[in-house]
């Protein structure tokens, strides 16, 4: 039996955190936040370029676009904050930087306004990167016995899915 005098798990000092003991092998964790960081460096770009896109779009469907942009910035501005408590709940601390997010980042940066026909595309493209990044941590969720994250980035792959399709479905041809 652990002396809870001498036990650090038990009695950490001030700046340390408790254990982690929630079944997840610390190895697992380890994976599964290295691989949601960037998911959510992923997913704060694309918050970024869609809330640019949404100050800058014109066009005869400025209005359209613009509530389009609106509401997918919007989503993307909660889960951003999902998936960094989802970091720090496995005992890890999340980039917060966007120095530390344009390391982790596979979404290209847009440094101009493009026309509303390539912002839809870069926007479909981005949704992509994100779900397939989505995809790669619900691979170590298995291993993992990581239902909640498993949870979280099907529900994140949903919607990326849908803004990919909605984006893509206004096009113009």
């Amino acid at each position: 039996m652990p002396n809870p005098t001498t036990d650090t798990e038990r009695t950490p000092a001030s700046h340390e955190a408790l254990p982690v003991r929630t079944g997840i092998a610390d190895e697992h964790r380890q994976k599964l936040a290295e691989g949601l960081a960037v998911v959510l460096a992923n997913t704060y770009t694309l918050l970024g370029k869609t809330h640019g896109f949404h100050w800058n779009v014109t066009g005869a469907r400025f209005h359209s676009l613009h509530e389009m942009f609106q509401d997918q910035y919007e989503d993307l501005t909660e889960a951003v904050d999902e998936l960094a408590e989802r970091i720090r709940a496995l005992g890890h601390f999340a980039p917060g930087s966007l120095s530390q997010f344009l390391k982790l980042t596979e979404i290209e940066d847009e440094h101009g306004v493009p026309d509303e026909q390539e912002m839809l595309a870069q926007l479909v493209r981005d949704n992509e990167v994100v779900n397939r990044s989505c995809k790669r941590v619900v691979e170590i969720t298995g291993d993992a016995n990581d239902t909640v994250t498993e949870d979280l980035m099907n529900k994140r792959m949903g919607y990326h899915e849908k803004a990919a399709w909605m984006l893509r479905a206004s096009i113009a041809q």
